[in-house]
Protein backbone atom coordinates (compact mmCIF):
# COMPACT_ATOMS: atom_id res chain seq x y z
CA UNK A 1 0.00 0.00 0.00
CA UNK A 2 1.35 3.39 -0.98
CA UNK A 3 1.62 6.26 1.44
CA UNK A 4 -1.09 8.90 1.33
CA UNK A 5 1.33 11.31 -0.39
CA UNK A 6 0.75 9.24 -3.53
CA UNK A 7 -2.97 9.90 -3.27
CA UNK A 8 -2.48 13.63 -2.72
CA UNK A 9 -0.25 13.97 -5.78
CA UNK A 10 -2.13 11.62 -8.10
CA UNK A 11 -5.74 12.10 -7.11
CA UNK A 12 -5.89 15.62 -5.68
CA UNK A 13 -7.42 14.50 -2.39
CA UNK A 14 -6.74 17.63 -0.42
CA UNK A 15 -8.63 16.56 2.68
CA UNK A 16 -6.94 17.34 5.94
CA UNK A 17 -6.42 14.61 8.49
CA UNK A 18 -6.61 11.67 6.06
CA UNK A 19 -3.98 9.00 6.58
CA UNK A 20 -3.21 5.53 5.38
CA UNK A 21 -4.32 2.46 7.29
CA UNK A 22 -1.94 1.08 9.90
CA UNK A 23 -1.06 -2.00 7.85
CA UNK A 24 -1.37 -3.08 4.20
CA UNK A 25 -4.86 -4.16 3.24
CA UNK A 26 -5.53 -6.11 0.06
CA UNK A 27 -8.30 -8.31 -1.30
CA UNK A 28 -8.71 -10.77 -4.12
CA UNK A 29 -11.77 -11.51 -6.23
CA UNK A 30 -12.74 -15.14 -6.35
CA UNK A 31 -15.16 -16.69 -8.88
CA UNK A 32 -18.72 -16.99 -7.68
CA UNK A 33 -21.31 -17.00 -10.48
CA UNK A 34 -20.73 -17.24 -14.24
CA UNK A 35 -23.08 -16.74 -17.18
CA UNK A 36 -25.11 -13.79 -15.94
CA UNK A 37 -25.62 -11.32 -18.75
CA UNK A 38 -24.47 -7.77 -18.01
CA UNK A 39 -25.12 -7.87 -14.25
CA UNK A 40 -25.83 -4.47 -12.68
CA UNK A 41 -27.04 -5.25 -9.16
CA UNK A 42 -27.01 -7.97 -6.49
CA UNK A 43 -28.89 -8.19 -3.23
CA UNK A 44 -30.63 -10.59 -0.82
CA UNK A 45 -34.15 -11.03 0.52
CA UNK A 46 -33.14 -11.39 4.15
CA UNK A 47 -32.15 -15.04 3.70
CA UNK A 48 -29.09 -16.70 2.18
CA UNK A 49 -30.66 -16.43 -1.26
CA UNK A 50 -29.12 -13.90 -3.62
CA UNK A 51 -30.66 -12.09 -6.58
CA UNK A 52 -28.70 -10.81 -9.58
CA UNK A 53 -30.17 -8.10 -11.80
CA UNK A 54 -29.42 -8.36 -15.52
CA UNK A 55 -29.66 -5.07 -17.39
CA UNK A 56 -31.80 -6.45 -20.22
CA UNK A 57 -34.68 -7.10 -17.81
CA UNK A 58 -34.15 -10.35 -15.89
CA UNK A 59 -33.52 -11.14 -12.25
CA UNK A 60 -31.64 -14.37 -11.55
CA UNK A 61 -31.89 -16.40 -8.35
CA UNK A 62 -28.83 -17.84 -6.64
CA UNK A 63 -29.44 -20.64 -4.13
CA UNK A 64 -26.64 -22.36 -2.20
CA UNK A 65 -24.12 -20.65 -4.45
CA UNK A 66 -25.73 -21.97 -7.64
CA UNK A 67 -27.36 -19.91 -10.35
CA UNK A 68 -30.83 -21.22 -11.09
CA UNK A 69 -31.44 -21.80 -14.80
CA UNK A 70 -34.83 -20.12 -15.04
CA UNK A 71 -35.15 -16.35 -14.45
CA UNK A 72 -36.80 -15.45 -11.16
CA UNK A 73 -38.37 -12.43 -12.88
CA UNK A 74 -38.38 -11.66 -16.60
CA UNK A 75 -39.75 -8.27 -17.72
CA UNK A 76 -37.67 -7.82 -20.85
CA UNK A 77 -40.84 -7.03 -22.79
CA UNK A 78 -41.30 -3.88 -20.66
CA UNK A 79 -37.71 -2.71 -20.34
CA UNK A 80 -35.82 -0.33 -22.61
CA UNK A 81 -32.22 -1.53 -22.22
CA UNK A 82 -28.87 -0.49 -23.62
CA UNK A 83 -26.23 2.06 -22.68
CA UNK A 84 -27.29 3.32 -19.25
CA UNK A 85 -30.91 2.22 -19.65
CA UNK A 86 -32.42 -1.06 -18.50
CA UNK A 87 -33.50 -2.91 -15.39
CA UNK A 88 -31.26 -1.13 -12.90
CA UNK A 89 -32.16 -2.03 -9.32
CA UNK A 90 -34.19 -4.17 -6.93
CA UNK A 91 -35.19 -3.72 -3.28
CA UNK A 92 -36.98 -6.23 -1.05
CA UNK A 93 -39.46 -4.91 1.46
CA UNK A 94 -38.16 -5.31 5.06
CA UNK A 95 -41.15 -7.62 5.71
CA UNK A 96 -40.74 -9.56 2.46
CA UNK A 97 -40.84 -12.89 4.31
CA UNK A 98 -44.42 -12.05 5.33
CA UNK A 99 -45.80 -9.86 2.55
CA UNK A 100 -43.82 -10.94 -0.54
CA UNK A 101 -43.40 -7.35 -1.75
CA UNK A 102 -40.38 -6.21 -3.73
CA UNK A 103 -39.63 -3.19 -5.91
CA UNK A 104 -37.68 -2.62 -9.12
CA UNK A 105 -36.30 0.38 -10.99
CA UNK A 106 -36.25 0.26 -14.80
CA UNK A 107 -36.47 2.42 -17.91
CA UNK A 108 -39.16 1.95 -20.51
CA UNK A 109 -40.40 3.62 -23.69
CA UNK A 110 -44.01 4.67 -23.25
CA UNK A 111 -44.57 7.91 -25.15
CA UNK A 112 -40.89 8.65 -24.64
CA UNK A 113 -38.26 7.35 -22.27
CA UNK A 114 -39.38 7.08 -18.63
CA UNK A 115 -38.12 5.69 -15.34
CA UNK A 116 -40.52 3.30 -13.66
CA UNK A 117 -40.54 2.29 -10.00
CA UNK A 118 -42.81 -0.74 -9.68
CA UNK A 119 -43.95 -3.11 -6.99
CA UNK A 120 -44.19 -6.87 -7.59
CA UNK A 121 -45.18 -9.78 -5.38
CA UNK A 122 -43.61 -13.19 -4.93
CA UNK A 123 -44.05 -16.05 -2.53
CA UNK A 124 -40.99 -16.21 -0.29
CA UNK A 125 -38.76 -19.13 -1.34
CA UNK A 126 -40.60 -19.42 -4.66
CA UNK A 127 -38.57 -20.30 -7.74
CA UNK A 128 -40.02 -17.33 -9.63
CA UNK A 129 -42.04 -14.16 -9.16
CA UNK A 130 -45.20 -13.34 -11.04
CA UNK A 131 -44.88 -10.67 -13.72
CA UNK A 132 -48.65 -10.18 -13.53
CA UNK A 133 -48.45 -8.59 -10.09
CA UNK A 134 -46.75 -5.39 -11.25
CA UNK A 135 -48.10 -2.14 -9.83
CA UNK A 136 -46.42 1.05 -11.01
CA UNK A 137 -45.94 3.39 -8.06
CA UNK A 138 -43.83 6.15 -9.64
CA UNK A 139 -43.12 7.19 -13.23
CA UNK A 140 -41.16 10.17 -14.51
CA UNK A 141 -39.79 11.25 -17.86
CA UNK A 142 -36.13 11.03 -18.84
CA UNK A 143 -35.05 13.77 -21.27
CA UNK A 144 -31.99 11.80 -22.43
CA UNK A 145 -30.89 8.16 -22.34
CA UNK A 146 -28.08 8.54 -19.79
CA UNK A 147 -27.81 9.45 -16.12
CA UNK A 148 -30.86 7.45 -15.05
CA UNK A 149 -29.68 6.66 -11.54
CA UNK A 150 -30.94 3.18 -10.72
CA UNK A 151 -30.50 2.40 -7.03
CA UNK A 152 -33.49 1.72 -4.81
CA UNK A 153 -33.27 0.49 -1.24
CA UNK A 154 -35.09 0.55 2.05
CA UNK A 155 -33.49 2.56 4.79
CA UNK A 156 -33.35 1.66 8.48
CA UNK A 157 -36.44 3.87 8.87
CA UNK A 158 -38.48 1.62 6.56
CA UNK A 159 -38.73 4.26 3.84
CA UNK A 160 -37.88 3.55 0.19
CA UNK A 161 -34.96 5.61 -1.13
CA UNK A 162 -34.52 6.16 -4.88
CA UNK A 163 -31.50 7.56 -6.71
CA UNK A 164 -32.17 9.63 -9.84
CA UNK A 165 -29.66 11.09 -12.27
CA UNK A 166 -29.85 14.60 -13.66
CA UNK A 167 -31.55 13.40 -16.85
CA UNK A 168 -28.48 13.07 -18.99
CA UNK A 169 -26.76 14.65 -21.96
CA UNK A 170 -23.74 16.46 -20.44
CA UNK A 171 -23.42 19.33 -17.99
CA UNK A 172 -27.04 19.11 -16.84
CA UNK A 173 -28.49 21.37 -19.58
CA UNK A 174 -31.83 21.81 -17.78
CA UNK A 175 -30.21 22.51 -14.39
CA UNK A 176 -32.14 19.58 -12.91
CA UNK A 177 -29.62 18.98 -10.14
CA UNK A 178 -30.34 22.39 -8.59
CA UNK A 179 -34.06 22.58 -9.28
CA UNK A 180 -36.53 21.48 -6.61
CA UNK A 181 -39.48 21.20 -8.99
CA UNK A 182 -38.14 18.02 -10.64
CA UNK A 183 -37.31 14.54 -9.37
CA UNK A 184 -34.11 14.41 -11.45
CA UNK A 185 -30.68 14.77 -9.85
CA UNK A 186 -31.90 13.69 -6.43
CA UNK A 187 -32.18 11.13 -3.68
CA UNK A 188 -35.91 10.57 -3.14
CA UNK A 189 -37.62 9.17 -0.03
CA UNK A 190 -41.16 7.77 -0.03
CA UNK A 191 -43.40 5.64 2.17
CA UNK A 192 -44.80 2.62 0.30
CA UNK A 193 -46.79 1.25 3.25
CA UNK A 194 -49.36 3.82 4.34
CA UNK A 195 -51.26 4.58 1.12
CA UNK A 196 -51.27 3.92 -2.62
CA UNK A 197 -49.29 4.47 -4.70
CA UNK A 198 -47.13 5.93 -1.92
CA UNK A 199 -47.17 8.50 0.85
CA UNK A 200 -44.83 11.41 1.50
CA UNK A 201 -43.05 11.03 4.85
CA UNK A 202 -43.98 13.95 7.07
CA UNK A 203 -40.34 14.63 7.93
CA UNK A 204 -39.15 14.96 4.33
CA UNK A 205 -37.34 18.31 4.08
CA UNK A 206 -39.43 20.04 1.41
CA UNK A 207 -42.99 19.06 2.30
CA UNK A 208 -43.79 22.67 3.22
CA UNK A 209 -42.02 24.13 0.17
CA UNK A 210 -44.72 25.27 -2.25
CA UNK A 211 -42.78 24.73 -5.49
CA UNK A 212 -40.66 21.70 -4.50
CA UNK A 213 -41.37 18.02 -5.08
CA UNK A 214 -42.06 16.63 -1.60
CA UNK A 215 -40.39 13.30 -2.45
CA UNK A 216 -36.95 14.95 -2.42
CA UNK A 217 -34.57 13.97 0.39
CA UNK A 218 -31.35 15.50 -1.02
CA UNK A 219 -30.37 17.22 -4.26
CA UNK A 220 -27.51 18.59 -6.36
CA UNK A 221 -26.47 15.16 -7.68
CA UNK A 222 -25.34 14.20 -11.18
CA UNK A 223 -25.80 10.44 -11.27
CA UNK A 224 -25.87 8.68 -7.87
CA UNK A 225 -25.78 5.26 -9.53
CA UNK A 226 -25.17 3.32 -6.31
CA UNK A 227 -25.68 4.24 -2.66
CA UNK A 228 -26.01 2.34 0.61
CA UNK A 229 -26.78 2.61 4.29
CA UNK A 230 -24.16 1.50 6.77
CA UNK A 231 -26.05 -1.22 8.65
CA UNK A 232 -24.28 -0.25 11.90
CA UNK A 233 -23.81 3.54 11.84
CA UNK A 234 -26.85 4.26 9.66
CA UNK A 235 -25.02 6.78 7.44
CA UNK A 236 -26.10 7.03 3.80
CA UNK A 237 -23.12 6.87 1.41
CA UNK A 238 -23.56 7.78 -2.27
CA UNK A 239 -21.04 7.57 -5.12
CA UNK A 240 -21.87 10.31 -7.62
CA UNK A 241 -20.49 9.76 -11.12
CA UNK A 242 -18.51 12.76 -12.35
CA UNK A 243 -18.46 14.81 -15.55
CA UNK A 244 -15.13 16.02 -16.91
CA UNK A 245 -12.57 15.27 -14.24
CA UNK A 246 -13.81 14.39 -10.74
CA UNK A 247 -15.55 11.38 -9.19
CA UNK A 248 -16.96 11.80 -5.69
CA UNK A 249 -18.20 10.05 -2.55
CA UNK A 250 -20.85 11.83 -0.49
CA UNK A 251 -22.48 11.23 2.85
CA UNK A 252 -26.10 12.15 2.18
CA UNK A 253 -28.08 14.09 4.75
CA UNK A 254 -31.63 15.38 4.86
CA UNK A 255 -32.29 18.44 2.71
CA UNK A 256 -28.66 19.05 1.73
CA UNK A 257 -27.43 20.37 -1.62
CA UNK A 258 -24.43 18.46 -3.03
CA UNK A 259 -23.50 21.06 -5.59
CA UNK A 260 -24.05 19.69 -9.08
CA UNK A 261 -24.06 21.43 -11.59
CA UNK A 262 -22.47 24.37 -9.83
CA UNK A 263 -19.63 22.18 -8.64
CA UNK A 264 -17.98 18.96 -9.76
CA UNK A 265 -16.70 17.54 -6.52
CA UNK A 266 -15.00 20.43 -4.74
CA UNK A 267 -14.25 22.21 -8.03
CA UNK A 268 -16.30 24.93 -9.76
CA UNK A 269 -18.16 23.74 -12.84
CA UNK A 270 -18.89 26.20 -15.63
CA UNK A 271 -19.83 29.41 -13.81
CA UNK A 272 -20.38 27.79 -10.43
CA UNK A 273 -18.73 29.05 -7.27
CA UNK A 274 -18.29 27.53 -3.80
CA UNK A 275 -21.12 28.50 -1.45
CA UNK A 276 -21.69 27.94 2.22
CA UNK A 277 -24.87 25.95 1.57
CA UNK A 278 -23.19 23.42 -0.77
CA UNK A 279 -21.95 20.19 0.82
CA UNK A 280 -18.54 18.96 -0.31
CA UNK A 281 -17.89 15.28 -0.94
CA UNK A 282 -16.01 13.40 1.75
CA UNK A 283 -13.66 12.06 -0.94
CA UNK A 284 -12.93 12.65 -4.63
CA UNK A 285 -10.50 11.35 -7.22
CA UNK A 286 -9.59 12.61 -10.66
CA UNK A 287 -9.74 10.88 -14.02
CA UNK A 288 -6.16 9.70 -13.89
CA UNK A 289 -7.42 7.16 -11.32
CA UNK A 290 -10.66 6.18 -13.09
CA UNK A 291 -13.59 7.77 -14.89
CA UNK A 292 -16.79 6.30 -13.42
CA UNK A 293 -17.17 5.65 -9.72
CA UNK A 294 -19.22 2.65 -8.58
CA UNK A 295 -20.52 2.87 -5.04
CA UNK A 296 -20.46 -0.13 -2.73
CA UNK A 297 -21.09 -0.91 0.91
CA UNK A 298 -19.65 -0.33 4.35
CA UNK A 299 -18.13 -3.67 5.23
CA UNK A 300 -19.78 -5.35 8.23
CA UNK A 301 -19.04 -9.01 7.50
CA UNK A 302 -16.64 -11.45 9.17
CA UNK A 303 -14.15 -12.45 6.45
CA UNK A 304 -12.18 -9.18 6.71
CA UNK A 305 -12.08 -8.03 10.33
CA UNK A 306 -9.41 -5.50 9.37
CA UNK A 307 -11.87 -3.87 6.94
CA UNK A 308 -14.71 -3.45 9.44
CA UNK A 309 -16.28 -0.05 8.94
CA UNK A 310 -14.54 0.66 5.62
CA UNK A 311 -16.73 1.90 2.77
CA UNK A 312 -15.78 -0.26 -0.23
CA UNK A 313 -16.14 1.30 -3.69
CA UNK A 314 -14.56 1.01 -7.13
CA UNK A 315 -14.25 2.43 -10.62
CA UNK A 316 -16.03 0.92 -13.62
CA UNK A 317 -13.30 1.83 -16.13
CA UNK A 318 -10.02 1.37 -14.26
CA UNK A 319 -10.98 -1.76 -12.30
CA UNK A 320 -9.68 -0.26 -9.08
CA UNK A 321 -11.28 -0.95 -5.70
CA UNK A 322 -10.72 1.20 -2.64
CA UNK A 323 -11.67 1.23 1.02
CA UNK A 324 -12.48 4.46 2.86
CA UNK A 325 -12.81 4.86 6.62
CA UNK A 326 -15.13 7.69 7.64
CA UNK A 327 -15.52 8.34 11.35
CA UNK A 328 -16.20 11.34 13.56
CA UNK A 329 -17.32 13.36 10.52
CA UNK A 330 -14.04 12.98 8.63
CA UNK A 331 -12.15 10.54 6.43
CA UNK A 332 -9.49 8.81 8.49
CA UNK A 333 -8.03 6.37 5.96
CA UNK A 334 -8.08 5.52 2.26
CA UNK A 335 -6.52 2.34 0.87
CA UNK A 336 -6.35 0.82 -2.59
CA UNK A 337 -7.46 -2.80 -2.18
CA UNK A 338 -7.36 -4.15 -5.73
CA UNK A 339 -6.66 -3.31 -9.34
CA UNK A 340 -7.35 -5.71 -12.20
CA UNK A 341 -9.27 -6.57 -15.34
CA UNK A 342 -12.77 -6.14 -13.96
CA UNK A 343 -15.58 -3.69 -14.70
CA UNK A 344 -17.50 -3.22 -11.44
CA UNK A 345 -20.99 -2.10 -12.41
CA UNK A 346 -22.19 -2.72 -8.86
CA UNK A 347 -21.26 -4.27 -5.56
CA UNK A 348 -23.60 -6.54 -3.67
CA UNK A 349 -24.10 -7.53 -0.04
CA UNK A 350 -25.50 -10.76 1.35
CA UNK A 351 -27.49 -11.18 4.54
CA UNK A 352 -24.28 -11.70 6.55
CA UNK A 353 -22.60 -8.57 5.29
CA UNK A 354 -20.16 -10.23 2.87
CA UNK A 355 -19.52 -8.42 -0.39
CA UNK A 356 -19.69 -9.31 -4.08
CA UNK A 357 -18.83 -7.54 -7.33
CA UNK A 358 -20.86 -7.52 -10.54
CA UNK A 359 -18.29 -7.73 -13.36
CA UNK A 360 -20.32 -6.25 -16.19
CA UNK A 361 -18.14 -6.87 -19.24
CA UNK A 362 -17.27 -10.44 -18.21
CA UNK A 363 -20.86 -11.53 -17.41
CA UNK A 364 -20.01 -12.81 -13.96
CA UNK A 365 -20.24 -12.15 -10.24
CA UNK A 366 -17.11 -12.30 -8.12
CA UNK A 367 -16.81 -12.56 -4.35
CA UNK A 368 -14.46 -10.41 -2.29
CA UNK A 369 -12.01 -12.63 -0.42
CA UNK A 370 -8.87 -12.12 1.70
CA UNK A 371 -5.76 -11.70 -0.44
CA UNK A 372 -3.93 -14.40 1.46
CA UNK A 373 -5.33 -17.58 2.98
CA UNK A 374 -5.24 -17.62 6.79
Amino acid sequence: MKHLLFWVVMAGLFLRGVHAADKPLKIRLEPFIQDVEEPVDLTHDGTKQLFVVEQAGKIRLVQDGKLQPKPWLDIRDRVQAGGECGLLGIAFHPAFAKNGRFFVNYTTRQNGLHTIISEFHAEPNASEASVETERVILKFKQPFANHNGGQILFGPDGMLYIGTGDGGAAGDPFNNGQRLDTLLGKILRINVDDQQPYAIPRDNPFVEHATARPEIWAYGLRNPWRFCFDRVAGLLYAADVGQNQWEEIDVIEKGKNYGWNLMEGTHPFKDGRPRADLVNPIMEYDHRMGISVTGGYVYRGKRFPELAGFYIYGDFASGRIWGLKFEEARVKAVVELFQGAVSPSSFGEDSEGELYLCDYHHDRVLRLAPAEAP
